[in-house]
């Protein structure tokens, strides 16, 4: 069952904290992984509703983190 339109996101995207980490642009990320920067910008932003594991498996490659360093699950107290 789809959560209701008024429901908060629970799942934060650590795109941001996982470039930076490694000196590496929203850009080259994109170039790297063959998606579009406004897709990974979507995802980066927490306004994703899915994502293929093809596309989450090369960007864990690519940033060489695994799924729970990429999404973490935030507390509905928790702002994103």
């Amino acid at each position: 069952m789809a959560p209701a339109p008024h429901e908060e996101q629970r799942i934060h995207c650590r795109l941001d904290e996982l470039l930076a980490a490694r000196g590496m642009t929203l850009t080259e990320l994109s170039q790297r992984v063959g998606v579009s920067i406004v897709n990974l910008s979507v995802l980066k932003n927490d306004r994703a509703r899915a994502i293929r594991f093809s596309t989450l498996s090369a960007i864990c490659d690519v940033l060489d983190c695994s799924v729970g360093e990429l999404f973490v699950v935030t507390t509905s107290q928790e702002g994103s």
